[in-house]
């Protein structure tokens, strides 16, 4: 009767039940009728017990750190440079849109705040430059997946505390397969930039304006190389190292570049709280809903139904990215990882898949599924920020969906992407 418990989960959420209620009511219902009271009060325990975890302490301070990036004025300099580097392009303001989330990616590591500061920025200047508001919209949910692929990475942090995978080999792995998101929208904007005449945002900068953008953008872009120097040289773990980026954050925006003044700290404070206590709340509700589907013994029936499609591997890599692309876009990338990495790990490992490539494969797909209809969590950013409606940014979006696709299976059928870093820096055999 437990096995029951998915379908039950699928059918809250498709009548709007909330994703952290339906991870925790499915199973519980099903426990109780079960008659397993024991089962019912261990899997409230564990909401607690999932976030009880010293390296997720590393989510909260990465999202701190984005939020005094953003509030410090630091996103504006981030788009400056883009600006100074790519506003001369035809399509520029959709590069520097594309580019900017690049570089936010290394400050915060979360889609939800790259869409939230750059969109609010960025789509009211292409409107105003002739751009429409849905496409601005769409551009600013597809570019922003980069946030969780290009480290640090909140999705990769909770992968490696799930699968006990080192976060450092993880962060490696992601560079590549994130600029090459980046990179291939980049050319989809270049081509819809021809076929309907875009406009440049700006005359070509000189030397000297890239020169004056590029210090000014300095200390920002210095962020993600104190994160991976110090993780990589053994200087701190992590937890740690999201830790000094907050500090980080905090000492550039007061005393380097005096944007962030001591009455902003309560409001950026409780804005990182509230997004932060959604992460981990449903990090908490997912543990707890791995805790019955173990009981259930669904893994195992899951596995021998897979292994039972076909001995080669690339063909059920084939058919776990299908899958894992038609998960995320109806469940969150974090739940998804804790509930169906440990199911589909082992088996792929078993079958030759390096764990380091695996990871990345199912990262980078559920991170693209919060840019993907009907309930892709970036939509929903996107869409209160731009006052656009979802369905409209939904079709707008699937040209670049379609680019992020083509990487997907890429990076699954290409390991070199994701490992040769890894592999180089001694992270990954």
């Amino acid at each position: 009767m437990l096995v029951w418990f998915l379908p039950l989960f699928l059918v809250f959420l498709m009548i709007g039940l909330p994703v952290f209620f339906g991870l925790l009511a499915a199973p519980g219902i099903l426990l109780f009728l079960n008659g397993q009271e024991r089962e019912l009060s261990l899997l409230y325990r564990n909401v607690y017990n999932g976030m009880d975890s010293f390296p997720l302490m590393a989510i909260p301070f990465f999202m701190l750190a984005g939020e005094l990036m953003n509030r410090g004025g630091i996103t504006e300099r981030l788009v400056e440079f883009s600006q100074a580097m790519m506003g001369h392009l035809r399509g520029g303001l959709a590069h520097v849109n594309v580019l900017s989330s690049m570089l936010f990616a290394g400050l915060s590591g979360s889609a939800v705040a790259d869409t939230s500061a750059l969109g609010s920025m960025l789509i009211p200047a292409m409107e105003k430059e002739g751009y429409s508001r849905r496409f601005a919209a769409a551009i600013t949910a597809a570019s922003s997946v980069i946030g969780p692929i290009i480290p640090p990475s909140g999705i990769m942090i909770i992968y490696a505390y799930v699968m006990g995978e080192s976060v450092a080999a993880l962060f490696l792995a992601g560079i590549v397969p994130g600029i090459m998101v980046g990179v291939g929208l980049m050319v989809m904007v270049k081509f819809m930039a021809d076929k309907y005449d875009f406009p440049a945002s700006r005359s070509k900068a000189t030397w000297g304006e890239r020169g004056q953008a590029s210090l000014k953008a300095f200390f920002p872009l210095l962020t993600p190389v104190i994160i991976l120097g110090g993780i990589l040289g053994g200087v701190f773990t992590p937890t740690e190292a999201a830790a000094v980026a907050a500090a980080y954050a905090i000492v550039v925006g007061m005393f380097i570049l005096g944007t962030l003044k001591t009455r902003d700290l309560p409001d950026v404070l409780m804005r990182a709280a509230m997004t932060s206590a959604v992460v981990l709340l449903l990090v908490g509700a997912a543990m707890a809903f791995k805790t019955v589907v173990s009981l259930s013994h669904a893994p195992e029936q899951l596995a021998e139904f897979i292994l039972s499609l076909s001995e080669n591997p690339l063909v059920l890599l084939f058919l776990i990215n299908l899958l894992l692309f038609i998960v995320g876009m109806f469940l969150d990338a974090g739940p998804a990882i804790i509930i169906l990495g440990p199911i589909l790990g082992p088996i792929f490992t078993s079958l030759g898949v390096d764990p380091i490539h695996f990871a990345i494969i199912m990262s980078v797909n559920l991170t693209v599924g919060l840019a993907t209809p009907p309930m892709g969590l970036v939509l929903f950013v996107a869409s209160s920020v731009s006052g656009e409606k979802v369905e409209s940014i939904s079709k707008a979006i699937l040209p670049f969906l379609a680019v992020e696709i083509i990487v997907i299976f890429l990076i699954t059928f290409i390991p070199e992407i994701s490992m040769t870093i890894p592999r180089l820096t001694g992270f990954a055999e």
